[in-house]
């Protein structure tokens, strides 16, 4: 039976029929007789019940929470007070349908109607007679519909079998009464005071704890001495769990007083290891708050510390929690509370480490100074959110170092590739086993100050999972006006962060979400150029790979056109990754002659380099477009550093068909749409005959075709080249161009354009053209980057086809 639950109606709660007895009409025989007797309307107002079943009889009040609903109590209120009352079969849905309510229901009678305080409309209805819905007349404003009587089938008076089904029910009963604490013992006493079999039947029924649909079961059996019989089936089982309760509570009984008895054997235990000198937990907690008199932490921290240290002196040290408890004020202790190292303010030695360390990369260098200088006058700066962005192996990571030891902090790095849990950053909550505080604050223990030089590696390789988003909660921690309560699940209390110096390192923007990038500085560290890399190889990276080999300056001398060699033979890339894997295999050669007593030429030369690294990789014909027409040289920028790209176009017969290959992206195929579109719609101009249009395909290609390209910048190459085939002029030699076009012709800027000038260096390029717009990036670079290079600053593409394209035209051309 019920044991004064909740009934719930339109999403609001009602306490149980049970708990108000006024409520509880202790039918007799004669008023069930009369009932029985009445008349059904040919038609009612039907009031769907989400949760519960209405039984004749039985009066429930229910509260109503949806318009229809109320609109539809108060006009039967006011009429004959009579409705129709089902059960709906999903208890989520909100404006249910025929189908979504059960066809047999009860007709009640509304008896009163309240105004609750909180303004809900709270209503007490009685079952009078079951009906079956026959057809639906009106949806609005609510649901009405025709019903038919249910006949019901009732046994004889002297029927021994029904007598005793009802015996039994009425014996069970109190027996569930008696041994459910829940149940108010008042209920016996309507149970022994019913005397309607019929009702008794419903009222059990209706108090039952048994879903919905199994109450609606019972209210659809038409033979009462059958729905008598499941009734007490339902209360035999319902006896059965609550006998089953009332012996597992006796058992949980049972083990707390053992546990309890355990508890005081333990602290005889202590006793007797005190008496005889042995140390025991109580001296951990005695030492624990030894310690915590030496930390420096405000005064919230150190009541929350002296109220969890209290908490574990009363736990068992048998016990799971005990353990955790003990490493959670372990971390408290261990955490730096405002101690800071202090900072070294000799902005001249400050940069020597930089200059010793990092050849080149001098915008990050002076960015670096500009910040020790500020923090050095006003001596209090919340620490900027330095990102160093750029390609792969150019010292973004290693630039970290040196800025610790430029400024006298401690030095944290950790790598961010990969991670998909939240609880990496803000740690796990203590209630969790194996749980523990997030990466950011256990480094900050590892560091040992509260001001160190945090680098966060790869940031824009964080991705998301089932378990949250790492971005999302890093969002906190590099937000200088938030970060200084940052709040750690496990630590449970704010920690600040804006001390700390947080350097990230990044390959792409793309990647990193739009809310997390705007709260960092975003510094763009380029690619090297040939003379820096030889400069960088000469000073840091053949020494260290020396000293990792076993070697001495003496075993190996690698000249600066050996290195330079290498560095266009062997490598193609914006950083020194590649490089120092070739210069780590020189050196090896080197050893293994030394270990094998072979003679060997300690002075590097052109050949030793051919034979230890074979035939040249990198080295291809840049100009190869000077005898074929379509073939262009185009600049791109990739994550790893500038790049040059090929464009070749060809035509076939055909009905005028653009066919694009070499796998490109969305972009880059509408940049050739649109370069085509101009050519087309500009055909006079460029004479060129409109017939070639509908009597060839267009067929552009882009080699490396493993390679994905996309982007916006090969537009004025795309067109150049189709320039070039269509009217079978030659492009000009050892010249490279970047742009992206209109449908009107203009030239636009594009980014990445130092990648993209180390790129063209490196391929022995001598002009390259340019939007006039981008005019103010080349002046950013350094004169020496641009030694031997001629750039054009262009408007729109007949700019761009007046200095690409020669007059002369291809001799016996193959194209057509």
């Amino acid at each position: 039976m019920a044991q004064s639950k909740l009934k719930t109606f339109d999403s609001l709660s009602l306490q149980d029929i049970n708990e108000d007895a006024e409520l509880i009409p202790l039918m007799t025989p004669e008023d069930e007789d009369a009932m029985h007797r009445e008349e059904l309307p040919e038609s009612l107002p039907i009031l769907p019940l989400r949760n519960t079943v209405l039984f004749p009889g039985v009066v429930i009040p229910i509260t109503a929470g949806r318009d229809k609903s109320i609109k539809l109590i108060n006009e039967s209120n006011k009429g004959t007070k009579t409705i129709g009352v089902v059960a709906q079969k999903e208890e989520v849905e909100e404006n249910p349908r025929l189908k979504d309510i059960h066809t047999v229901g009860t007709v009640a009678r509304i008896l009163r109607v309240l105004k609750m305080p909180d303004g809900n409309t709270t209503v007490i209805i009685q079952g009078k007679k079951r009906f079956e819905i026959s057809d639906l007349l009106e949806t609005d404003p609510y649901l009405k519909a025709s019903i038919r009587k249910v006949d019901e089938a009732r046994p004889a008076q002297d029927n021994e079998e029904f007598n005793a089904i009802i015996d039994s029910i009425k014996e069970i009963a109190l027996e569930i009464i008696k041994d459910s604490p829940n149940i108010p013992t008042e209920a016996s006493f309507a149970i022994k005071n019913i005397e309607s079999n019929s009702f008794l039947i419903n009222f059990v029924s209706s108090n039952l704890n048994i879903s919905v649909e199994e109450k609606q079961s019972l209210l659809e059996i038409n033979d009462l001495k059958e729905r008598a019989l499941a009734t007490l089936k339902h209360m035999n089982v319902e006896l059965q769990k609550l006998s089953l309760r009332n012996d597992i509570q006796s058992k949980v009984e049972s083990d707390i007083n053992k546990q309890q008895r355990e508890y005081f054997l333990q602290q005889q235990m202590k006793t007797i290891q005190e008496e005889l000198g042995g140390n025991s937990y109580e001296a951990e907690i005695q030492e624990m708050r030894e310690r915590a008199k030496k930390k420096n932490w405000n005064e919230k921290v150190a009541k929350h510390f002296e109220k969890e240290i209290s908490k574990l002196q009363r736990m068992n040290p048998q016990v799971a929690e005990f353990s955790i408890q003990r490493n959670y004020l372990d971390l408290i202790l261990d955490l730096p509370w405002n101690d800071f190292s202090e900072d070294q303010f000799d902005l001249k030695r400050a940069k020597k480490i930089l200059d010793r360390d990092h050849y080149g990369l001098d915008d990050v260098k002076e960015r670096i100074i500009e910040y020790l200088a500020v923090l050095k006058l006003r001596n209090d700066m919340k620490s900027p959110i330095l990102c160093l962005y750029g390609p792969p192996g150019v010292g973004k990571t290693s630039l970290g170092k040196s800025v610790a030891e430029a400024l006298g902090r401690e030095y944290v790095r950790m790598s961010l590739g990969g991670l998909r849990d939240e609880a990496e950053i803000r740690g796990h909550r203590k209630t969790y086993i194996g749980a523990m505080p997030g990466r950011i604050i256990q480094n900050l223990k590892k560091a040992g100050t509260s001001n160190p030089v945090f680098v966060l590696d790869e940031i824009d390789k964080l991705s998301s999972s089932h378990q949250g988003d790492p971005s999302s909660a890093m969002l906190e921690v590099l937000d200088p006006e938030q970060n200084s309560e940052f709040h750690d699940n496990f630590l449970e209390l704010g920690y600040d962060l804006s001390k700390v110096m947080f350097i990230a390192t990044s390959n792409s923007l793309s990647t990193i979400q739009p809310a997390l990038r705007d709260r960092m500085e975003i510094i763009k560290v380029s690619g090297y150029t040939i003379e820096e890399k030889v400069e960088i190889a000469k000073r840091h990276l053949l020494p260290k790979q020396l000293e990792e080999h076993g070697l001495t300056k003496k075993d190996l001398k690698i000249g600066k056109p050996q290195l330079e060699k290498i560095v266009e033979g062997y490598t193609r890339e914006s950083g020194v990754r590649g490089l120092e894997k070739q210069i780590a295999k020189m050196v090896r050669y080197a050893a293994m002659k030394i270990a094998m007593e072979e003679s060997y030429d300690v002075k590097v030369t052109n050949d030793i380099v051919i034979d230890v690294l074979g035939a040249p990789k990198m080295e291809r014909n840049k100009y190869e477009n000077n005898d074929v027409a379509g073939v262009v040289t185009g600049l791109a920028w990739t994550r790893v550093g500038g790049d040059i790209l090929f464009i070749e176009s060809t035509l076939s017969k055909g009905k005028g068909q653009l066919s694009l290959t070499g796998n490109l992206g969305k972009v880059m195929k509408e940049s050739a749409t649109i370069a085509l579109e101009y050519i087309k719609s500009n055909a006079s101009l460029l004479s060129i005959d409109p017939d070639i249009f509908e009597k060839y395909n267009v067929h552009i290609h882009i080699p490396e075709g493993a390679t994905p390209k996309d982007g916006p910048s090969a537009g004025i190459t795309m067109l150049t080249s189709l320039v070039s085939l269509f009217t079978q002029r030659k492009v000009k030699k050892s010249i490279a161009m970047t742009g992206e076009i209109t449908l009107r012709g203009k030239v636009l800027p594009v980014g990445g354009i130092k990648e993209k000038i180390l790129a063209a260096k490196r391929a022995r390029i001598k002009e390259i053209l340019l939007c006039e717009d981008n005019r103010r990036d080349i002046e950013e670079i350094k004169e020496e980057y641009l030694k031997g290079l001629t750039f054009h600053y262009v408007k729109d593409m007949k700019d761009v086809l007046d200095l690409a394209l020669t007059k002369q035209k291809v001799k016996n051309p193959k194209m057509l």
